[in-house]
């Protein structure tokens, strides 16, 4: 399928680590521009871009603070500059990285954990979105792609402010789907599961590294019983693949949708 995403250019936002490093290169190797931002690791950043640039691509690494809106005024006006204008947001930036690996209970949230968490995940998005929208307009063809958890529909103890947080931005996409529509810019939802990004696996040991699709019969068990009919991770390219797609010419009606990207769960 030819996605038409030749000579677009993309913001992804967060293109330093986790799903967004594998993430910027998949756009890069479909021939995109690639502005990626980092907060405070520009050396993480420049290696990426490196290597799409070393694959035949173009990039742009970028430094973007979502808490500061003049930050992310000068990182929209840089791209544009570089670049002429911005067709396609990608709002991967988390000021958390994730769910947290030991959630606390609800009582014990300290609203210095509350709400700086939810300013940088929801005004960021609110800022990034609102500074990217003219050039996009200008442009009669957008798209814009949040990136969330698909915790934020099953819930998980402990895990409120992470998951109000992205649960925001699903409303947020939605609403704008609907006013931007006649401007011909999208906005969807990709809601990935448990993922085994590179930061993962570079914790595991090499034996199951290397079988990490294929779980254990523990492993099956338990996510059976948590309703994964597929019984495995879903991978970097799963996520990926989703993002490309949803973000691309060849969506062609496919707008204020949340997709999941879980097996199933």
């Amino acid at each position: 399928m030819e996605l038409g995403l030749t000579g677009k250019v993309v913001l992804l936002t967060g293109g330093s680590g986790g799903i967004g490093r594998p993430l910027a290169r998949s756009f890069g190797r479909e021939g995109a521009r690639v502005a990626l931002t980092y907060l405070r690791r520009a050396d993480a950043a420049k290696d990426v871009a490196a290597s799409i640039e070393e694959a035949g691509g173009e990039a742009l690494p970028v430094q973007l603070d979502l808490t500061d809106r003049q930050s992310i005024d000068a990182a929209v006006g840089h791209v544009v500059d570089r670049w002429g204008g911005i067709d396609i947001l990608v709002v991967n930036a988390s000021a958390t990285g994730g769910p947290n690996p030991k959630p606390v209970g609800f009582e014990e949230i300290s609203a210095d954990t509350w709400l700086p968490l939810l300013r940088s995940e929801v005004e960021g998005a609110f800022h990034t979105v609102q500074a990217v929208l003219p050039v996009m307009k200008s442009r009669d063809w957008g798209r814009i792609v949040f990136m969330s958890a698909s915790i934020v529909h099953r819930g998980r103890k402990g895990e409120e402010a992470y998951t109000a947080s992205k649960a925001a931005l699903h409303g947020l996409s939605r609403t704008l789907a609907t006013e931007l529509f006649t401007d011909n810019i999208f906005s969807n939802v990709v809601a990935p599961g448990p993922t085994v990004t590179e930061g993962l696996l570079g914790k595991l040991p090499d034996s199951l590294r290397q079988r990490i699709a294929d779980v254990t019969p523990e492993e099956a068990k338990r996510l059976l019983n948590e309703g994964m009919p597929h019984l495995r991770f879903s991978t970097v390219d799963d996520v990926n693949n989703t993002v490309l797609f949803l973000a691309s010419a060849a969506n062609g009606n496919i707008t204020g949708n949340v997709i999941n990207v879980d097996g199933g769960h």
